[in-house]
């Protein structure tokens, strides 16, 4: 069982490519990972629409895959969080009524649903189907430390940043698909992240999908710095401990 100290925040990113044509194995594998994950951290953080991929024609075809917040992928997640005692935040396809949302769950230790955050600023392949997000930034206490969750392009958005200094969040738990751009991506987040003092947790997905390369290289980054970090191809768990700001 995952238990916070005094000195140290256990961190973990899930890095994870989804089984687009099989979501009830794409939901197993993940959970496989975030089940090893999860036994040895406090905070674990899994990619953006994790289980069903990213790139989708439009609201048609995200309809048949996406859930409420108490759906399919919650009620997993779930167990598992209570299991270990651990937060876990994880990105799917939310339903809302009519609306849909590209949103991320946050699951506290007792396996109950904390929140859900919507992406507030839309990358281009979120814009055939996904609302603007509405619920504003979401933060949260693990062991004694400010954590908010945003998602991918949220990072592009100077509100973000501004958000982070103002509410002094120490870690940004961050689900992501950040697409290949030939250029370091660890450097990039760091370079956005200047100014704060927020460490980041950046799951992110790898390979291709419908023709968009990602990045992968899922890191942890503290005072600017990968404290630990993920090739550019293939599943697994990076690991960090966060010393106290």
């Amino acid at each position: 069982m995952a238990t916070a100290t005094t000195d140290a925040l256990r961190v973990a990113a899930v890095q994870f490519r989804a089984r687009r044509d099989d979501l009830a194995a794409s939901r197993a594998a993940l959970l496989a990972l975030v089940e090893q994950a999860a036994s040895t951290s406090d905070l674990v953080v899994v990619p953006e629409m994790a289980v069903t991929g990213y790139v989708f024609d439009g609201r048609d075809e995200v309809r048949p895959v996406a859930e409420s917040p108490d759906g399919a992928t919650f009620q997993a997640l779930s167990a598992v969080a209570r299991r270990h005692a651990a937060w876990l935040v994880a990105g799917f396809p939310e339903q809302a009524s009519q609306q849909l949302f590209n949103s991320a769950l946050v699951v506290d230790p007792a396996g109950a649903l904390h929140g859900v955050y919507r992406k507030t600023l839309l990358y281009d392949a979120d814009l055939p189907w996904a609302e603007p997000g509405d619920s504003g930034y979401l933060a949260f206490e693990v062991a004694g430390r400010r954590v908010g969750v945003a998602i991918c392009m949220d990072l592009n958005d100077d509100r973000l940043v501004d958000w982070l200094r103002s509410e002094s969040i120490d870690v940004l738990a961050f689900p992501t698909n950040w697409v290949e751009e030939g250029s370091d991506v660890w450097n990039y987040w760091a370079w956005r992240l200047e100014g704060t003092d927020t460490a980041l947790v950046a799951a992110n997905t790898w390979g291709t999908d419908r023709g968009v390369s990602f990045s992968g290289r899922s890191a942890v980054l503290w005072r600017r710095v990968v404290r630990a970090a993920a090739r550019a191809s293939g599943d697994g768990v990076v690991r960090a401990s966060l010393p106290r700001q």
